[in-house]
């Protein structure tokens, strides 16, 4: 455990930063799930409405160095590439 008063501090900032990136991450899976599960019911519109609610999402938490930037570049090339299929 954290003896010092500096270290205690830094255990501090290390939960409220674990907390607020894992609040992060989940609303970003959220985004990615609401897309799929668009896909899946086959409803071109709701899926692009979707993928355009869930991108800029996506773009910042690569940004803030959440999830790396190939892994976003990933996923959005891969959701556009279900909804261009639907056509």
């Amino acid at each position: 455990m954290a003896n010092s008063p500096q270290a205690r501090k830094r255990a501090r900032q290390s939960e409220v930063r674990r907390q607020r990136n894992a609040a992060q991450r989940s609303t970003v899976r959220t985004f990615i799930k609401k897309v799929i599960k668009a896909i899946r019911s086959e409803d071109k519109d709701a899926a692009t409405q979707a993928y355009q609610e869930a991108v800029p999402r996506i773009d910042r938490a690569a940004r803030k160095g959440l999830i790396h930037m190939n892994k976003a570049a990933r996923h959005k090339s891969r959701l556009n590439a279900h909804i261009k299929a639907m056509a």
